[in-house]
């Protein structure tokens, strides 16, 4: 994954505006890391596969960026975006990695469903 150009991000996420994308949202804040503080509450949330039609979609913000993407009766974002990569079927993937490299957030948007 290459850091955040933004204009160049932003272009490629108004390439999926208008049309029925599906999207994956995830954020973690430990999931993938080993954590022995006690008392340390992991928490994240997971969206896998979801058919979303937004009608405006903006990257803002110095890194990490924020992404939304706005909906008819509301709005998805990811706030703490720094990497992005358009892979070889044309999705955009987008993460938030920490000062370690581990993943934060991810949001990806693909005009297919992503594999299990």
């Amino acid at each position: 994954m290459d850091i955040v150009n933004k204009e160049y991000v932003q272009e490629v996420i108004t390439s999926f505006a208008n049309k029925d994308v599906y999207i994956h949202l995830e954020t973690t804040n430990g999931s993938y890391a080993s954590h022995f503080k006690e008392g340390f509450l992991n928490a994240g949330a997971f969206l896998r596969n979801l058919v979303v039609n937004f009608e405006l979609g903006k990257i803002v913000g110095d890194s990490p960026h924020r992404v939304g993407l706005k909906l008819p009766a509301g709005w998805v974002y990811a706030q703490g975006i720094t990497h992005y990569e358009v892979d070889e079927y044309g999705r955009l993937l987008l993460a938030g990695l920490d000062h370690e490299g581990k993943l934060s957030v991810a949001l990806q948007i693909s005009e297919t469903p992503f594999k299990e």
